[in-house]
């Protein structure tokens, strides 16, 4: 094997103590029940702040040995109880659309399509503009048109950096980690359809983040409401056949927020059923694909779901329960009976079933073991988190705490056991230089270029939650040039010197600098290779492939799809990533034939930024 294959190989194995143990990424070997508390002192600190938090920042690791590991992961369970007030004051200041609602937003800045066919039946007297005629623009239409594609450009840069900047400043930083996870796990896209942008602000931070420690059946309903999820999964189209009985107009069913006839901009006759949402509420929301559903359960949880649709922006927007397209006949529903003549009230017992069904339980319980443990959790931790899951009736700090506070979390087996997002390593690289948070979209582009834009994943299935399905050799060499990226201080807020003790290791030798980056980058903790990188100050990795890469890309970097393909510091291109359901998503970087083009070039690096951008890129940073 050649010498970049054997550093490929060194980044998806597990750094473990000081040298680099060779442990498959597939399957990753899972701890055991009886391995509690098999981490040392000092590991136990890394690993908590590795996996509860983005990073830790500096002075974390000094806090959190204060007030001891499990103080500070019950303190973490309770975020209400964590004083925030320093990010959210940030947020008032910098993020003026995040508050609005979707139809609040949808007015304020109308489809730029919408708008020009309102301008050409103003100025023309047409409903409709003519594609091959545009309407003749008065200098008001062209300001009009201009002020709602500029709103429309601020919306979607806020809603994406304040995903990053909450994620780098926030003190609650284990409510951040879930609430990541269950936009992940109820994943949605911003480029669905014109309308879906509206709705990305409320439905991460009205939607999930409020309910992210709460019961899974009061998120799940959450989201079933959502205008984001109705939206995606097109139910809000979703009507009785022409075939099944109706309720008709005026009643509302048990939430009472019924009303007559089909609201503006909801569904409209002649639809039918969708099994969208019905399908992915069962596959990929609550029972999972193993769990004993079958087509007709699909069929009878769409039915039980229509009518559950979406008022138009000039009502306001917001879920509404419409009868006159709901499907009132008997449904069967994995065994259950769901009477004739009812509204919304089928739709509700759909939720309640599936959120306390056992599969549910073992489902939710399994991802969570994921996230937290191991991409291969034992099944002993998976029945022990499901246990918690039913006995809580869905708690999901219940849950959560039960998988963190198990001796499989911190077993040695689970020490830099994971492989990090993109996000991750944006956000975790941020923190560990102690940036101050950002207002501008520059790290929520970063996070794009490197293969997860927000809210960019088209599938429902989400981004892949194991570190297999991240990692080739064009992600790692974009991830050893983002902590190069990361050295020239290019980024706003960051400074490759915002770390303990790096004005004194400014002008210490080059052993001292790289213990100090070792210290407090890495935990204190790094093999006999990177050690051996830091001080030469050239990754030969980065070299060769560089090199090879150069000649096969020429000419390609910055023309790239929507999954980053632009190379770090470009802008790659926005254009829809093909569809597609089951194992990689096709624009992951792991995905065959994914790699994105190398960085451009960067400025030369010496000192002790040289050494801060090597080790951002090192395999124990790439780890958590």
């Amino acid at each position: 094997m050649n010498r970049p294959a054997l550093l490929l190989v060194a980044f998806v194995l597990t750094a473990c103590g000081g040298g680099t143990k060779v442990i498959p990424v597939q399957p990753m070997s899972a701890p055991s029940v009886g391995d509690a508390r098999e981490q040392t002192a000092d590991q136990q600190v890394a690993h908590v702040l590795s996996r509860l938090t983005f990073g830790a920042r500096p002075g974390d690791v000094a806090n959190v040995r204060a007030m001891g590991v499990d103080a500070w992961i019950a303190r973490q369970l309770a975020p209400e109880t964590i004083d925030d007030s320093k990010y959210e004051a940030f947020a008032a200041a910098a993020y003026k659309l995040i508050p609005l609602t979707p139809g609040e937003l949808e007015q304020r800045f109308p489809p730029p399509g919408q708008l020009l066919n309102q301008i050409a039946a103003q100025n023309s007297g047409r409903g409709n503009a003519d594609p091959n005629n545009p309407p003749r623009m008065s200098r008001a239409d062209s300001a009009r048109l201009r002020a709602s594609n500029e709103g429309l450009r601020q919306m979607t840069q806020e809603v994406q950096g304040a995903r990053v900047s909450r994620a780098v400043a926030s003190e609650r930083q284990l409510q951040e980690v879930m609430t990541d996870f269950w936009l992940n796990h109820f994943s949605v896209y911003d480029a669905k359809g014109p309308r879906q942008r509206y709705m990305l602000a409320e439905y991460e931070h009205r939607i999930i983040r409020p309910a992210a420690f709460g019961k899974f059946r009061t998120l799940l309903g959450a989201v079933a409401k959502s205008e984001a999820m109705l939206f995606y999964l097109d139910n809000w189209q979703s009507q009785a056949e022409p075939n099944r009985p109706r309720l008709g107009a005026g009643r509302g069913g048990r939430s009472g927020r019924g009303g007559r006839g089909v609201p503006p901009g909801a569904a409209q006759r002649g639809r039918g059923l969708n099994e969208n949402y019905g399908r992915e509420l069962l596959e990929l929301h609550s029972l999972g694909v193993d769990g004993g559903y079958t087509q007709q359960d699909v069929i009878s949880a769409a039915r039980a779901l229509t009518g559950w649709t979406i008022r138009g922006a000039q009502q306001g927007g917001g879920f509404v329960f419409n009868p006159a397209v709901h499907d009132a006949g008997e449904k069967l529903f994995l065994g259950q009976k769901l009477k004739a003549g009812r509204g919304i009230e089928d739709g509700e017992e759909v939720l309640d079933i599936v959120a306390r069904h056992p599969a549910t339980a073992k489902y939710i319980a399994f991802k969570l073991a994921r996230r937290f443990v191991s991409d291969t959790p034992s099944q002993a931790l998976v029945a022990k988190a499901a246990e918690a899951f039913t006995r809580s009736d869905g708690d999901i700090k219940e849950t959560v705490r039960t998988i963190i506070t198990s001796g499989e979390f911190l077993a040695r087996s689970a020490y830099r056991a994971k492989v990090k997002s993109p996000f991750e390593v944006v956000v975790s690289a941020a923190r560990s230089l102690g940036a101050q948070p950002d207002s501008t979209p520059r790290f929520a582009q970063v996070v794009a270029q490197l293969g997860q834009p927000i809210y960019g994943h088209q599938a429902p299935n989400g981004w892949p939650e194991t570190g297999d399905q991240w990692m080739n050799t064009g992600a790692i060499l974009n991830r050893i040039n983002f902590g190069m990226l990361m050295a020239t201080g290019r980024l706003p807020g960051a400074s490759p010197l915002g770390f303990t003790d790096a004005d004194v290791l400014r002008t210490a030798v080059k052993e001292l600098q790289v213990d100090g980056v070792i210290d407090a980058l890495l935990g204190g903790d790094a093999s006999p290779e990177t050690r051996q990188i830091l001080i030469s100050g050239e990754n030969p990795f980065a070299r060769e492939r560089s090199a090879a890469d150069s000649a096969a890309t020429m000419g390609t970097a910055g023309r790239g799809g929507r999954g980053g393909q632009g190379g770090i510091g470009g802008r790659g291109g926005r254009g829809q990533p093909p569809g597609g359901r089951g194992g990689q998503p096709p624009n992951a970087p792991g995905a065959a034939g994914a790699s994105p083009p190398p960085l451009p070039p960067l400025p030369q690096l010496r000192g002790l930024p040289l050494v801060v951008g090597l080790a951002l890129g090192s395999p124990e940073f790439q780890r958590r």
